[in-house]
């Protein structure tokens, strides 16, 4: 579950970047537009593009140290622990060796 998870934060980090980039696109296509709402609309846009990005970037150095934190501590587990670990690599491995025998 915790892969599905990640799988659609990575989607959704990636759709979000394709909006910004196509809502970059539009202002750049809609500089030469004159007015005073056109104007405010296009700061607003890129006020709102700005706070995107940094939303996105907050959001990957959070997900990098959430990363970063879990290695830690499965390195201190294995470090604490080496003959669980070796058990559990041993009873994984044997788990999934039966299930690509099946096929």
């Amino acid at each position: 579950m915790n892969d599905m998870t990640t799988i659609q934060k990575d989607k959704l980090m990636s759709d979000l970047r394709m909006v910004i980039a196509d809502a970059e696109e539009v202002l750049r296509m809609t500089a030469d537009e004159v007015g005073e709402g056109a104007a405010d609309l296009r700061s607003r846009v890129q006020a709102r593009m700005n706070q995107a990005k940094a939303d996105l970037v907050h959001l990957q150095e959070a997900a990098v140290a959430k990363a970063k934190a879990a290695g830690h501590v499965a390195d201190d587990f294995v470090h604490d622990n080496p003959w669980k670990s070796i058990g559990i690599a041993a009873g994984v491995g044997l788990v999934i060796g039966l299930l690509v025998s099946r096929r």
